[in-house]
């Protein structure tokens, strides 16, 4: 698959690059922040860096989504339970080339650059190699210019914080988004249900043929958070979409007006621990219970998205092996195979041997 984007965006010249960045960086602060720069903490003048850049990533991804569109091109989807992105701030600096422009900005704001990075809290989405492996092809594949999109869970505590304790490592939890999070944009308009449990019955439809139906299941929520992934220099923007766990019911209201308040939101917090932590420890039945539906969770609701989005563009399903491939990072995400082949048949009525085919050309 050739890339069909151009490898090089040219640059605004030095002081024109330190001007806009200067009255984007200021707006953001006054206009998103609520902040006069001479109020500004450490912080702030980090967010208000993230949020100019941010945008410039944004008009980048739209004009790679248009172009994608209208060649048609094959999109590549990255499949992984982890993903080391990093610190995202020097990371976009680096690509948007916009070090000089930067490191002058924020000399006006009274810091070093490389003060405003070390605000930045890193998002602690992967163990190690894996989940490097993984940042790292997206960035290779922005960089290249092919179509991409990366998929994943939003985990609200990441990889443990480490602190040596009488020369002991002491593990402590990693709440990343503790201060929020200036790079992700959530999308609650392409929320997906997932479902577990249940059972399955056989029933007729109207043309007289026998369909699975799976009923009385326990559904949890996957709302979408957007993470753009810019290429080097060349005003490429690729999406990383990392799914949070939501319970489809707040509180139960007869538990809620009988007193019984932690009874009335027990099965939002059962849902929603679904994201809640990377990796949970799988030495007792109920954390490998959990792992596996983490692991489901994030595959189904990134194959109904990938499926609505190649229909949408395509309309036809025989098309998909042409139009999408499907990258699994290591075994985690295996029970993709088994979910797309439910949905194929299940939910979009094709045949058996049609959707084995369109799942053996689909995964790599």
């Amino acid at each position: 698959m050739p890339s069909t984007f151009p490898q090089h965006l040219p640059s605004a010249d030095g002081e024109g690059a330190v001007r806009d960045l200067r009255r984007f960086c200021f707006a953001a602060m006054r206009l998103a922040l609520g902040k006069e720069p001479s109020d500004a903490s450490a912080y702030d003048k980090y967010q208000a860096l993230a949020l100019t850049l941010r945008g410039r990533l944004m008009d980048g991804w739209l004009q790679t989504e248009r172009r994608i569109r209208e060649s048609g091109a094959k999109r590549v989807h990255y499949l992984s339970l982890e993903f080391l992105v990093g610190r995202t701030l020097q990371n976009g600096v680096l690509n948007l080339d916009l070090e000089e422009p930067a490191r002058a900005v924020m000399r006006e704001m009274g810091m070093v650059l490389e003060q405003v990075y070390e605000e930045e809290h890193d998002a602690g989405l992967g163990n190690g190699g894996l989940g490097r492996l993984a940042a790292c092809f997206l960035d290779s594949l922005a960089t290249l210019g092919f179509p991409a999109c990366g998929h994943g869970i939003r985990y609200e505590y990441g990889i443990f914080k480490q602190k040596i304790q009488d020369g002991r490592q002491i593990e402590q939890p990693d709440y990343w988004l503790f201060r929020g999070n200036p790079w992700e944009t959530p999308r609650p308009e392409e929320i997906r249900r997932v479902r577990f449990y249940g059972r399955t019955r056989i029933a007729t439809d109207a043309d007289g043929r026998d369909r699975v139906e799976w009923i009385e299941t326990d559904d949890v929520l996957a709302l979408p958070y957007e993470t753009l992934v810019p290429g080097y220099r060349n005003g490429i923007a690729n999406p990383l979409i990392l799914w949070s766990a939501k319970s489809d019911q707040e509180f139960n209201f007869d538990y809620f007006n009988h007193g019984d308040y932690i009874r009335a939101v027990e099965q939002r917090n059962s849902d929603e621990t679904i994201s809640k932590v990377l990796y949970p420890n799988d030495h007792t039945s109920v954390g490998r219970e959990l792992r596996l539906k983490q692991q489901y969770f994030f595959v189904s609701a990134a194959l109904q998205r990938i499926l609505d989005e190649f229909l949408r563009q395509h309309g036809d399903l025989a098309l998909l092996a042409d139009k999408v491939a499907i990258h699994l990072n290591d075994t985690h995400p295996a029970i993709a195979v088994a979910e797309l082949m439910r949905l194929l048949v299940d939910e979009h009525r094709l045949g058996w041997e049609p959707a084995w085919a369109l799942c053996a050309r689909t995964f790599a």
